[in-house]
């Protein structure tokens, strides 16, 4: 988990790159790592992206791996 401090608001802008490489099938156990892979400045602010990626228990593949993509405005 990460904080922004020093922002007035910050917006989901949604998903980017996602990609299912594996099915998952009913009742498995899942568990999704983070990353915070890239912060580049936009205009007023930062736009942060963080890698997820959703593993099944007892496989090597993961079931979905999906970057997620806010922005942080100053004001």
């Amino acid at each position: 988990m990460f904080g922004l401090d020093g922002f007035a608001f910050a917006l989901n802008c949604g998903f980017d790159r996602v990609r299912l490489p594996a099915p998952l099938p009913v009742g498995s156990r899942v568990r999704m790592r983070a990353v915070l892979s890239d912060i580049s400045d936009i205009a007023g602010g930062v736009q942060i992206a963080v890698t997820q990626t959703f593993e099944r228990e007892g496989t090597d593949k993961p079931v979905c791996v999906a970057e997620m993509l806010t922005r942080a405005y100053t004001g």
